[in-house]
């Protein structure tokens, strides 16, 4: 049994195809067939269905693959922790954020990371929460950013900073002219945009605010049939006055006042999320992970709390 076989299971569980696995890994389809099937007899064992179209991982062939997965993954930490013990810090970092952090988080955070580290290459990438978790798990990113709560398997957290909710109101709303925080009972019949399914901050308003969305889902609004891709899509929405929308204050800024009003909801009212680094607990660049803290820390987000 070979790192190479290894690989080579691990990629045909993934394309469901030899020849598809055979490129990826970039080896002839034969080479990757020959070491396969050699697998295969030395462990007893059908690791996967031949089909005509493609293939079908078998029972025990998850098993072993995911030993697998997990054995190739042990020995690239392996290599980091060498390079890292002779001051070599240019492995590449993965790192992911909710499409709701990203925008607003690494367009700072980037810059002073390469700043402070110019050798380390970044590949970031957006997504949502449950897409970053398992991309966690399997090894493709080293570090994800999102918003808690976030249980998972074999993860580890770190809360950075907790950011409140507001309200945002077209201009010409009548509830724009008027002065202080708005409760909820106050917009209980407006029609609420909200991101689509999917969008972690979504669930975060709905569950905070179960009554308002009930209310809003009985009315016959656009709620029922506009559910925004992004939270740009919904800024212009309101813009447009098609509705009203609960942010996160970081997502807002001063060129929103001019495209409408940002109001602070009513003290009772109030909600807030963490957000976090979140890595697996076998993820060896510990030391990464406080430089992501720290530099975090010293950016310039609006309306948040750090927290130590």
């Amino acid at each position: 049994m070979t790192l190479s076989e290894l690989k080579y299971i691990i990629a045909v569980a993934k394309e469901k195809h030899f020849r598809k696995a055979s490129e990826t890994c970039f080896v002839s389809q034969p080479t990757l067939s020959v070491a396969v099937k050699k697998l295969e007899e030395e462990l007893g064992v059908t690791l996967f269905e031949r089909r005509k179209q493609d293939v079908i991982v078998t029972p025990v062939g998850k098993k072993i693959i995911s030993l697998a997965e997990e054995i190739i993954e042990r020995t690239q930490d392996i290599k980091t922790i060498a390079q890292e013990s002779h001051g070599d810090l240019s492995t590449q970092l993965k790192i992911g954020a909710i499409y709701t952090v990203a925008p607003y988080l690494l367009p700072q955070f980037i810059p002073e990371f390469s700043k402070q580290f110019p050798s380390v290459p970044l590949m970031i990438e957006e997504n949502y929460t449950h897409v970053l978790a398992d991309k966690l798990q399997s090894g493709d990113l080293d570090i994800a950013i999102l918003s808690l709560p976030f249980q998972e398997p074999n993860i580890e957290t770190m809360p950075l900073y907790r950011e409140p909710f507001k309200v945002v109101v077209p201009n010409s709303h009548p509830l724009a002219e008027k002065e202080g925080k708005i409760a909820i009972h106050q917009i209980k019949n407006e029609t609420v945009l909200l991101l689509g399914a999917g969008h972690c901050f979504r669930d975060q308003v709905v569950e905070t605010y179960p009554n308002l969305m009930h209310m809003n889902y009985q009315s016959d609004r656009l709620q029922k049939t506009f559910e925004g891709s992004s939270l740009e899509t919904i800024r212009y929405m309101v813009a447009s006055g098609a509705g009203i929308s609960i942010f996160p204050c970081t997502s807002l800024s001063e060129r929103d006042e001019n495209l409408f009003q940002i109001r602070e909801l009513a003290h009772k009212d109030q909600a807030s999320r963490v957000v976090a680094l979140a890595w697996r607990k076998t993820f060896p660049r510990t030391q990464v992970l406080e430089v992501f803290r720290k530099i975090i820390k010293n950016i310039s987000l609006p309306c948040t709390t750090p927290i130590e």
